[in-house]
Formats: structure tokens, C-alpha cells, sequence
């Protein structure tokens, strides 16, 4: 039947083809017009299947809390503006290597200690919380857009859920239990819009940026609601963590610096969670492991080693010794708690690869070096 098919179409080709044309010229026309058609219908499925969510993730949070107000404050606009403003003056001494670190706004933007706690504070309890949740400082670019829906309902699901403890608002969060494709499809779309933004960052990074990866941090590090998210997205978070330190390794651009000072702060955020802590860890001793094993190789042979990947090892060596340290302090007892089977295979041999590394290649020796001493640190005590 297939055959008939094709030698029908073939034929009908043949017959219908304008004259002037080749019929391998018409034929591609066709396939041409007809891709061209299945991408406007995909698209229109794309817009559709977006506004369903959209309306879904409104439904929940009418029927988790009826009476909260889902309506932006008008200053918003003006936010608007003047972030576009922001960004246009910092874009003209961003376009250098990225090698001067003299502005701190870039590099602080992802993130700084007194946003993210400043985004923690406690509600307050005047009306007006009732009346209107606070705006985004949104100046979407295309990559944006997409991370728009799902921030903002995120955002006024952990709104919610800070007044509900506040005692403000009676929110009923059982609801999530019996829609929890909504609130996983949205964290998907977060996670797959912030992926696509690391892997060609433009800097400086706006207000919105910042914003989408905090309610990232704040929903995973929320008790309640984090559960609802990794029952479901667990293996996502393992894939986009994965994605982040490759982006980190494999990052060749003259202008990756601050780049991958970026994504090695968010790594940094991801491993507040104890449940993603442990994970992050062993992803970067693994990686940390393998390259040192390579780099000694290579010494021993005295073949040559990819310089870029070098460099680049740095921010991940920084990214886990800080992980290990927040976790001594976080615990008030030693990361030797951590416990895992890349633990294990990291310090194997250890001592060896520093010592014949030492001479060439101290500062990695000395990187490596410090991670041992905070995995060990209990056997030395």
C-alpha cells in the first residue's frame, strides 16, 4: 500500500508540475509549502496549549485561595521602562572580553545575599496584600517570554502560601494534590526557559532573570510546597543541574566569565536544599574527579590538555567547596555526613594525583586539596 502510495504521489507530481519546472524543483517547492504550513500549526498549537496552562494555573490559585487578587499594580509599567533604560546604559560596558570585573552589576545581579533575603521577609499584613500582589520588574526579551506564565504563577502560589502562614489569608494547598500537572508543567517550562538563557547569556542580566531563578529557590527550599514539586520534577532538576555544570566545562567563548560566574552562583542556590545538595555534590565530584584523572594522564604522558576545560574547572572546584562548607555550617557538624559513592572514588588515589600534579598545576592541586580536607574533616578532628 505504501508503495501505491508513493508512485500515485509520484505520479500526480509529474503531472501537475508547471512547466519550466524540474519536477525535483517542484517536489521541493511542495515539501517546502507544506513544512511551512506544519509550522504555523504548531505554532498555533504552542499558543493554545500556553494559554490552557495559563488559565489552569488561574484556576488553582482561585481554588487554593478565592479570595486572593491576582491583579498587578500599575507601576509596573513604569518598572518596565525603566528597566529597559537600566539595561541599555549597562549593555555599552558589557561588550568588552568580560574580563573587568569594575562592575559589580552583572556579576551581583544573580542572586546577591540581600535580594534573595530581602524576598523572604515576612508578609505584611495590611489590606493591600488582599488587593494586589507585587509587580515583576518585567522587560521580556524573546527568551523571556516564555518564563513570564510560569514565574508569576509561582510567585503568587509562594505569596499565597507566606500569607497563609502569616495567619492573613486562608489558603486550602490540598488542591495541589489534585492538580499537580499544573504546578509541574509550570516549574518544566521555568526550568527549560532558564536553560536556554544560560546557554547564551546576555548581560546584564535583568531584574527578571534574577527574579525567575529566586522563586525557583524559594519553591524548592519551601516545605510544603517543594514536595508537591519533587514528587514530580526531581529527575527535570537532576537534568538541568547536569546541563548547568556541562555548560560550565564546555563554555569556549572568549566573553564566558561572567557567564559561568552566573551559573556557578545558581548551582550555589540549587544546593540550599538538603535533597538537591547531596546530588549537586556528587555531580561535581564526579566531573571534578574525571578531569584530574585526565590532566594527569596527560601529564604522564606529556600529551597535550584542553586549556579552555582547565580554566573552566575553577568555578566548579569554587561551587563545591562552597557547597561543602555551607553544609558544615548549616549542620554545626562535618560534611564527612555526606556520604556518597563519588565521596568515595574522589579521595581514592587522591594523594597520589596531588602529588604529581603539585609542581605543574598548583592551583588545581591546592583546589583539590581543600575539597579533601572538608570531605575528611571529621577523621581529622
Amino acid at each position: 500500500y505504501l508503495k501505491i502510495s508513493k508512485l500515485a504521489l509520484a505520479f500526480a507530481i509529474i503531472h501537475s508540475k508547471p512547466p519550466g519546472k524540474s519536477c525535483k524543483e517542484y517536489t521541493e517547492h511542495l515539501a517546502k509549502t507544506v513544512s511551512e504550513q506544519d509550522f504555523g500549526w504548531k505554532s498555533k498549537v504552542g499558543a493554545l496549549e500556553a494559554e490552557v496552562l495559563r488559565l489552569r494555573q488561574e484556576l488553582l490559585l482561585n481554588k487554593i485561595c478565592p479570595r486572593y487578587c491576582l491583579e498587578n499594580d500599575a507601576s509596573a509599567e513604569t518598572l518596565l521602562d525603566q528597566e529597559c533604560i537600566n539595561s541599555v546604559s549597562y549593555s555599552s560596558q558589557l561588550e568588552d572580553s568580560g574580563c573587568d570585573v569594575s562592575n559589580d552589576y552583572a556579576f551581583d545581579s544573580l542572586g546577591i545575599a540581600s535580594d534573595f533575603h530581602q524576598s523572604e521577609h515576612t508578609a505584611d499584613t495590611s489590606k493591600h496584600w488582599l488587593e494586589r500582589v507585587p509587580p515583576l520588574n518585567l522587560c521580556c526579551t524573546s527568551k523571556e517570554e516564555s518564563l513570564a506564565a510560569p514565574v508569576q504563577f509561582l510567585q503568587h502560589l509562594l505569596e499565597i502560601r507566606k500569607l497563609s502562614e502569616g495567619g492573613i489569608l486562608q489558603a486550602d494547598f490540598t488542591e495541589l494534590e489534585n492538580d499537580s500537572f499544573t504546578i509541574c508543567n509550570s516549574v518544566s517550562q521555568l526550568l527549560d526557559g532558564l536553560t536556554v538563557f544560560y546557554n547564551s547569556p546576555k548581560f546584564p542580566v535583568s531584574n527578571f532573570l534574577t527574579e525567575a531563578v529566586c522563586v525557583l529557590i524559594r519553591l524548592i527550599t519551601d516545605t510544603k510546597l517543594s514536595n508537591h514539586v519533587l514528587k514530580k520534577c526531581f529527575k527535570k532538576l537532576e537534568e538541568f543541574k547536569k546541563h548547568l555544570i556541562q555548560i560550565v566545562l564546555r563554555n569556549s567563548s572568549v566573553n564566558r566569565f561572567q557567564a559561568l560566574h552566573a551559573v556557578s552562583h545558581t548551582l550555589v542556590l540549587l544546593g540550599r536544599n538538603n535533597i538537591l545538595r547531596n546530588s549537586l555534590i556528587s555531580l561535581l565530584l564526579s566531573e571534578v574527579r574525571q578531569f584530574a584523572e585526565q590532566l594527569l594522564q596527560a601529564h604522564q604522558t606529556q600529551a597535550m590538555y584542553d586549556v579552555t576545560q582547565y580554566e573552566n574547572i575553577f568555578p566548579l572546584c569554587m561551587t563545591l567547596e562552597q557547597l561543602l562548607q555551607n553544609e558544615t555550617e548549616e549542620s554545626n557538624v562535618s560534611s564527612s555526613d555526606y556520604d556518597g559513592e563519588e565521596k568515595i572514588k574522589f579521595l581514592k588515589n587522591l594523594d597520589q594525583i596531588i602529588l604529581h600534579l603539585s609542581d605543574e598545576f598548583p592551583l588545581f592541586s591546592l583546589y583539590l586539596w581543600r575539597v579533601s580536607v572538608l570531605l575528611n574533616s571529621a577523621q581529622i578532628e
